[in-house]
């Protein structure tokens, strides 16, 4: 192709509010009416085929565990070679294509995501993930729309970064695929990013082995229908739901693997990496590892922030889909002058969220996603209550007859120590510390220390130079920092998203960082007047 193509400048996608009256709202409703009304089987999709092993999972609805949404067939060992053999098929004609007709593919995606399959996402992560309406458009939706705008911009850009020349010399750099395969894992939480893992490497020629979430197949196989229709061609990305210990492990042992993109807990991270490299000698190249995982964010209040909207910024930070992403508020730091206002007012407020199936659009929050994630989380606020250095002051029930409702919890530490100012939930508790309002310097430096993650944080504060202070403090505590607002919400383009510390190799995500990680880079040096003679004028006799 003969050209300087360019691609259309992104911008971020409109946001659909489902108010009443609207015609999205109608059109999600219809369809979360049609998926509660079917129940289908989900097959592995590996080289473009569907694939039934008879060994078979549930797909339900967290909120009613007993309404079963589909059952989905397990990968095994000969599923998983047999992706290996497919991807490795699959690799030299999509690592030669041009990157123009790579990218037209996602641009497509974007556009079948915004239009034909925008309903059909948001209803099954809603369903499938327990997430309302506006959680899952701003995930499903529109997150991953900019996902496939703005990763193909971010490639082209990369392509367009070339070496200088001189007069006989001309440098230029390719941007090559990886050898081999990468291996995307990806989270329940986000469908966004089980759409953006495996993709953003397969943008710039590479082959994927997708497994992901056992507890987000559903909305996993409407995003491989996704890719199907908008292009994708067989072998690229091959679909291997199922456990970890079953799929993971083997997958890293094979010679092919070029490369991970992860996202999910820190301990399953070390895990993989430390697995990668006790056989580090059996690759074909060093495997890229890319990794996001764990976080204990924090909000930060300064005595001159504003009350009211510092508990806003809790209540939906904390609480958003039941607390159950890596950003949200998990621990806060408050001044012992500002804390009667804040408490009165989240108190206040927190009486009055609606919690339950989120097919009914006046509900604020839903259940969380299985029983191990109601246990885990049920065990922190059981420590909570039997701790001398805890108090629930608002919350703290949770029901699993129906499905796994936790209620928004706040729990008042007199330890900044404490099991739950250090360790993370993944659910709807937020742990306090009330800390003299002068001693601000040393709770900031507390706050840097007590946790081993460093994903997200805020600062609430009018004092300049007390946001200032906290800016370089808390300068590794955070790969995402953010003042006056909460510490979720990150958006392709805006805020770049990934932290360091315990919380991944911050490779940032919906920017050009990460598109980086998926290419090697061949420079390349022509000679436009080679030299005829081997000797140098130094060597010339006086």
């Amino acid at each position: 192709m003969n050209g300087i193509i360019k691609v259309p400048v992104p911008s971020n996608e409109p946001i659909y509010s489902y108010a009443p009256g609207t015609p999205e709202r109608e059109a999600l409703k219809a369809q979360l009416k049609k998926m509660l009304s079917e129940e289908i089987e989900i097959p592995l999709i590996i080289g473009g085929e569907e694939v039934q092993t008879g060994n078979f999972a549930d797909c339900p609805c967290p909120h009613d565990h007993n309404h079963l949404l589909a059952r989905y067939h397990k990968a095994g060992p000969p599923e998983l070679a047999k992706a290996v053999e497919e991807a490795g098929k699959a690799w030299k004609d999509w690592s030669e294509m041009d990157w123009v007709s790579r990218a037209s593919v996602f641009l497509r995606a974007a556009e079948l995501l915004a239009t034909k399959y925008r309903y059909i996402l948001n209803a099954a992560t809603m369903l499938g993930q327990s997430k309302t309406a506006h959680q899952a458009e701003i995930d499903s939706a529109c997150e991953l729309i900019d996902f496939y705008r703005f990763n193909p911009y971010y490639m082209r850009m990369i392509y367009t970064q070339q070496p200088d020349s001189s007069a006989s010399t001309w440098n230029y750099m390719e941007y090559r695929a990886l050898e081999g395969f990468v291996f995307a894992v990806t989270p329940f939480n986000f469908t966004s990013i089980a759409g953006n893992l495996p993709t953003s490497p397969a943008m710039m020629g590479n082959t994927v082995l997708w497994k992901p979430a056992s507890s987000a197949v559903y909305s996993a196989y409407f995003l491989a229908q996704l890719w199907k229709e908008a292009g994708v061609p067989d072998g690229v990305i091959n679909f291997i739901p199922g456990p970890g210990r079953y799929v993971g492990d083997p997958v890293l042992e094979k010679p092919e693997l070029a490369g991970v993109h992860f996202t999910g807990s820190t301990p399953v991270f070390q895990g993989m990496w430390k697995t990668i490299g006790a056989n580090i000698m059996n690759y074909r190249s060093y495997p890229r590892i890319v990794g996001e995982t764990g976080g204990k964010d924090f909000v930060f209040v300064h005595a001159s922030a504003d009350p009211e909207a510092v508990a806003t910024a809790l209540i939906r930070g904390a609480f958003e889909y039941q607390g159950q992403k890596c950003s949200a508020a998990s621990r806060t730091y408050i001044p012992s002058n500002l804390w009667p206002a804040i408490k009165e007012k989240m108190i206040e407020e927190i009486k009055t969220i609606k919690m339950g199936d989120i097919t009914d659009f006046s509900n604020f929050i839903g259940a969380v996603i299985d029983k191990p994630a109601f246990d885990s989380i049920v065990e922190f606020i059981e420590y909570a209550k039997k701790s001398k250095e805890a108090d629930i002051i608002q919350g703290g029930k949770y029901d699993d007859s129906k499905g796994y409702f936790i209620e928004p919890t706040l729990v008042v530490t007199t330890d900044p120590k404490h099991k739950l100012m250090e360790e993370e939930i993944f659910g709807p508790v937020l742990t306090i510390f009330v800390y003299p309002e002068n001693e601000y310097r040393e709770t900031l430096e507390l706050c840097d220390n007590t946790s081993p993650y460093g994903l997200t944080g805020s600062i609430f504060a009018n004092d300049r130079k007390a946001i200032t202070e906290a800016y370089k403090v808390l300068r590794h505590a955070a790969g995402n920092f953010y003042i006056n607002d909460k510490p979720t919400g990150a958006v392709v383009s805006q805020q770049p998203f990934g932290g360091a510390r315990g919380s991944g190799t911050n490779d940032k995500a919906g920017s050009y960082l990460n598109l980086l990680r998926w290419a090697s880079a061949r420079a390349i040096k022509e000679n436009l007047n080679p030299p005829k003679d081997y000797r140098y004028p130094f060597m010339s006799e006086e």
